[in-house]
Parts: C-alpha cells; sequence; structure tokens
C-alpha cells in the first residue's frame, strides 16, 4: 500500500511507501495529485470512474457550521480530482504531455490536427490510385510525397506552439539573459524532432545546425532534476540582480562557458557586455582587459555556421557551401589561436577574466575537456561535436556512434521521453520510436507521427503497414489508429471526430464506426441529426436507417407519438407504418369520444402533414 497512518504524532498523517533493503521489487510509480486542499488531509476515498480515470476524494478536517456550540454540524471540506492511470497512453496525451497540457488545450490539439490528417489521407489515396495505374510499388516513391508530408507536418506543428513567440509590447531589459517566450512542451519538441530527422529532405546538407537550433528551443526540457545550461543559465539570473561585480563571480564564467558551448552565441556577446571593463566609472586602467573581452565578443559573432541563414537575432557567419564553411573555419579558427598566444594576456590584471576568457577560447577551438566541462547533459555534448569538432557528421550511423560516445562521457540517471526517442530515431529503430511515442506522448502523437515515420523510410512503411495475424489480421498502423480512436470515443466532446480515423482503417474501422454511431443517444434530436449527418457522409444507408427507426420507436414509446411517426416515414417503415394505420382504422368503429380515437386522428393529420 501506498502510504499508512502513523501510530503516534499527527492523527490521519500519511507517510510514504518505503521498502525493505533487500527486496528486488521496483518502487511502485508515485502520481501527484493536485487536490488543493490546505493540510492536514484527513480522510482520502479512492474509487474507479469511467476507462481508466480514478476519482480521488480528498477531505480536509471537519469545520463546525454554525458556530463553536454544542448543537452545531461538523461540515467536511475537500475535493474530488480524477487520476488517469494510464500513464503512458491511455488518455490522449501520454504521461510527459499530461503535465504540460490541459484537457482544453488537448481538445484544441486534436480538433485542429483533424484537417491535416484528412487532407495528407486523400492525398495519400490519390497517389496510390496513380501508383497502381503507373505501377509504382508505393505511395512514399513519388516525388511530390515527402512534401505532402512536410506540408502536414508544419500545420500539425503549428497547432503545437511556437516556443519563439514573444510577448507583445514587451520592453528588453538589457540585462536579461532569456528572453519570456512562450512555454516549450514535450510534445512540440518530439514532433520537431521526427520531422527533421524523417521529412524535411532540405535539411540534410546542415541537419547538425538544425538539432543545435531544437537543443536552444527544448533544452529546458531534457531532465527534471539534473543540471542543464538552460537551468545554469536560469539561476545566474536570478543571481545576476544583486551582483556588483559579476566577472568576480565563478557562475558568470560558468554560464558563458556552457552558452558557448551549444552554440548560444547571441547570449554570449550579451553576457560578456556585462563584464565590469565596460563601465565608464572606472577606478584603474582595464582597457587591455577590455580590449581582450571585446576580442573574444567579435570572434563569437563571427563564428563560421554551415547553414543557408539564421533567424533573426542569431549571431555567426552563413556559409551555405562546404567549401565556402571550411575556408572561413580555418581563418576562424587561425585568429582564435592568434589571440590566444597574444601577449596581452601577460598585461590583463584580472585572474578570474583571464582564465574564463581563454576557457572561451579553447571551447571555441574544440578542446574536448573544456567542452566536457561547460556541458551538463549527454544531449548538449553531442550538440557541441557538431559545433565544434565534428561539423561535417552526416548519416545515422555516425551521429549514433557519436551519441554513445557522448552518453559515456556525460551519463545520465533522469532521461525524459526525448532522450529516449532520439535514440530510437539515430539507431534507425521505429519499433523503439513508436514505443516510445506511445510511453511519453500517447495515441495522438502516435497515430499523427506514423506519416512522418514513413516518408522516407521503406522499412517503418514495410512494418507499420504488415498485415499481423496476432492482432487480428490488421497492421500497426490501424492497430494505433484504432486504439486512438477509441479514446477519442471515451469523450462526449470529442467523439464526432472518431469517424475520420476509423473511416481510414479498412479492416475494422467501419465496423466499429457503425457500433459507434448506433450507440448514441436519441433522446436528443441536434446529438441525432449530427449522427446521421455522419452517416450520409460516409455513406451508411442502413446505420442512417436503423438509427431513425431507433428514434421513432423510443419517441413512440414515450408519447410523442406524431415525432415517432417522422422518424418512422425518414425510415421509410412501411411495416410499423401499417400497424399503426391498422390500429387508427380499427378504431373507427369506436365512438369518437374516445380519447385514443382522437389520439390517434390527431396522430394522423399530423403525419400526414409530413407526407
Amino acid at each position: 500500500m501506498p502510504g499508512v497512518p502513523t501510530d503516534g504524532g499527527a492523527v490521519g498523517t500519511v507517510v510514504p511507501f518505503s521498502r525493505e533493503p533487500g527486496d528486488a521489487v521496483a518502487a511502485p510509480p508515485v502520481r501527484t495529485i493536485r487536490h488543493g486542499v490546505a493540510p492536514p488531509v484527513s480522510r482520502v476515498y479512492v474509487s474507479f470512474s469511467s476507462g481508466n480515470l480514478l476519482q480521488v476524494a480528498c477531505l480536509g478536517p471537519p469545520i463546525p457550521e454554525g458556530g463553536g456550540g454544542r448543537g452545531a454540524q461538523e461540515v467536511a471540506v475537500g475535493r474530488v480530482v480524477e487520476v488517469n492511470l494510464g500513464g503512458g497512453g491511455s488518455g490522449p496525451g501520454g504521461a510527459d504531455v499530461e503535465e504540460e497540457i490541459d484537457e482544453a488545450e488537448m481538445r484544441r490539439i486534436q480538433y485542429g490536427s483533424v484537417p491535416a490528417f484528412a487532407l495528407l489521407q486523400s492525398r495519400k489515396n490519390a497517389l496510390a490510385d496513380a501508383a497502381a495505374m503507373s505501377r509504382v510499388p508505393s505511395v512514399s516513391e513519388h516525388a511530390e510525397w515527402w512534401q505532402y508530408v512536410l506540408e502536414y507536418s508544419k500545420t500539425i506543428g503549428s497547432l503545437l506552439g511556437n516556443p519563439d513567440s514573444l510577448p507583445a509590447f514587451m520592453i528588453d531589459d538589457p540585462k536579461t539573459i532569456l528572453k519570456d517566450r512562450e512555454k516549450p512542451t514535450s510534445l512540440k519538441a518530439s514532433w520537431e524532432l521526427l520531422e527533421i530527422f524523417f521529412v524535411d529532405k532540405q535539411l540534410k546538407s546542415w541537419l547538425p545546425e538544425r538539432f543545435v537550433d531544437w537543443l536552444a528551443d527544448y533544452d529546458s526540457l531534457l531532465t527534471k532534476t539534473e543540471n542543464t545550461v538552460y537551468r545554469t543559465l536560469t539561476n545566474f539570473q536570478k543571481k545576476l540582480i544583486n551582483l556588483q561585480i559579476v566577472e568576480d563571480d565563478p557562475d558568470y564564467w560558468n554560464g558563458l562557458a556552457a552558452a558557448l558551448s551549444v552554440g548560444w552565441l547571441d547570449i554570449v556577446v550579451n553576457m560578456l557586455r556585462f563584464h565590469g571593463s565596460y563601465q565608464l566609472d572606472q577606478m584603474d586602467n582595464r582597457e587591455t582587459e577590455n580590449g581582450l573581452v571585446e576580442a573574444v565578443a567579435v570572434l563569437v559573432s563571427t563564428m563560421p555556421r554551415m547553414r543557408p541563414d539564421l533567424p533573426t537575432g542569431k549571431l555567426g557567419h552563413c556559409c551555405k557551401t562546404r567549401p565556402d564553411f571550411i575556408k572561413a573555419l580555418e581563418k576562424w579558427r587561425g585568429q582564435v589561436n592568434k589571440l590566444e598566444c597574444s601577449a596581452f594576456w601577460i598585461q590583463c590584471g584580472h585572474q578570474k577574466t583571464r582564465d574564463g576568457l581563454k576557457n572561451l577560447l579553447h571551447i571555441m577551438l574544440g578542446n574536448i575537456k573544456n567542452l566536457t566541462a561547460a556541458t551538463s547533459h549527454w544531449l548538449e555534448l553531442f550538440a557541441s561535436h557538431f559545433l565544434y569538432i565534428r561539423p561535417f557528421t552526416v548519416g545515422f550511423e555516425g551521429m549514433n556512434h557519436l551519441a554513445q560516445k557522448c552518453i559515456q562521457l556525460k551519463p545520465s540517471t533522469d532521461n525524459s521521453g526525448l532522450t529516449g526517442l532520439l535514440g530510437g530515431i539515430l539507431s534507425e529503430n521505429p519499433e523503439v520510436v513508436l514505443a516510445e511515442c506511445t510511453k511519453s506522448f500517447g495515441p495522438w502523437m502516435v497515430t499523427h507521427a506514423m506519416e512522418l515515420l514513413t516518408a522516407d523510410n521503406d522499412y517503418a512503411d514495410m512494418m507499420l503497414h504488415e498485415e499481423r495475424p496476432n492482432i487480428g489480421g490488421i497492421s500497426l498502423e490501424e492497430l494505433h489508429r484504432l486504439v486512438y480512436a477509441q479514446v477519442l470515443c471515451s469523450h462526449s466532446l470529442t467523439w464526432q471526430i472518431a469517424p475520420t480515423y476509423l473511416s481510414s482503417c479498412l479492416n475494422q474501422g467501419l465496423g466499429l464506426l457503425e457500433i459507434l454511431l448506433l450507440k448514441q443517444p436519441i433522446q436528443d434530436n441536434r446529438l441525432v441529426l449530427k449522427t446521421l449527418e455522419i452517416c450520409r457522409l460516409y455513406e451508411l444507408g442502413n446505420v442512417s436507417t436503423n438509427i431513425m427507426k431507433i428514434g421513432g420507436i423510443y419517441h413512440w414509446k414515450h408519447g410523442r407519438k406524431g415525432t415517432g411517426v417522422y422518424w418512422f416515414q425518414q425510415a421509410h417503415d412501411k411495416v410499423r407504418l401499417d400497424r399503426i394505420a391498422l390500429q387508427l382504422f380499427e378504431n373507427i368503429g369506436k365512438s369518437v369520444t374516445d380519447d385514443s380515437f382522437k389520439v390517434l386522428i390527431s396522430t394522423l393529420l399530423y403525419a400526414l402533414s409530413f407526407v
């Protein structure tokens, strides 16, 4: 059990679960419940809800109602919260996603992704027909297919947010290191990873640089407990307010080295400007020291980058071709070496400045010891190799070998789903990629990311579309779509978009779609009309007829006979309409004052008004 009341001390205290030292069983997963009840919590009630939801009622100590007199009643104050037990896949978002995106935002993403998914499926079917006519083996071999998938990926990515977006009317603070921006999410980060490595063929010539850009956006998501470059700079930003002489603080130089190691050149130049030698009210002569700081800043801002362009505000010298980059890199490293061997270092009287600047020069020269010391996570060391040691790394095999080397140098015990996903990508293992998506990011991610995996990967395409007898003769692609459709069907606000995914499952999708539509309640006429519209879109005439018959029977049994006759007419249910007419004419011989006869006459007149 997760916790038991203690024998002594405060009554009702819950103690954490603890294992025996020799127990080999792994510790149970711990889920944090944000119940909002002020401590202490006196009672906890647990009950199962629908699906994988667990209802947890947390009650505080009883509070007297109506004063503290003898006759006052005690009222318990508490709150009921729902906990998703699925962890990595029972809801639309996985374990990492549920902590970052609330239900309303996830529902917006679900609805927004439907048009893009439907458009891509329509294009795939059109290309499949063309491939069958021209005897092309697969859709993925069409030249324009990867462009369709890239357009689809960009559309979905825009739904997940833009980490570079800045608040409107923001006033820049010269002492700001990290600018305010939209909070990044693991869902967006994982989607961009798949797009970078599987879809966008235009990035192949500068893939390492694109990964450096990705790390700049999502470094804060790599780990929750261990240090990162982002966390180092954030901590120093809080400390900077109370610092009088920043160059005397070791965290200042550590932050500079960390930012430079991962290529955040604009932040490095900005932080170098914090140096005390730039201040005008100096008691001693610091011109040489300031000259060295400025020289390093210039070298940082002119660092060669093998990429077509840079985002606005980013520093570096872009080189579009490999020969241009090699030429610029040799020239730039010669300038770095020249500055390192300069005699001006002897005239620099500030020891920490001298050591800190030389450390930055060693990082720019690709010294592995300095890079390892400056970075905190193996992914940061991985990116630093692309920038300073191996800028021409290409291919998954070379990247995977480099990643394994970085993991040995910087082992990590707290890995997020992003690191596992990147490991599967670099090892060219689609099974691992799907498993990580399912575990960490949920059914929505798996359903929509499969299109990215198969854009230019024949093995992934064969693996996902192969029909497997052990799962009912369907493919893995159809299985994951069915799982996601079931998640949508379980909620009253999302069941309407489930038919889009069920209709794309050729083996079992239409059968499940019929079951879904027939199980919709028929008490609400608006819901019935919505269900009938779905039947019309997917040409399910028999299902539409059955729904009308069920609606007619329901309204007839509940006394709304005119409405019942209307639905029988819409369903062309001649059998039931004949029975109603026969019952009507059998009562003709009775007295006109008979109430049942009057009801039937009015029903007939109402029904005839619709004919």
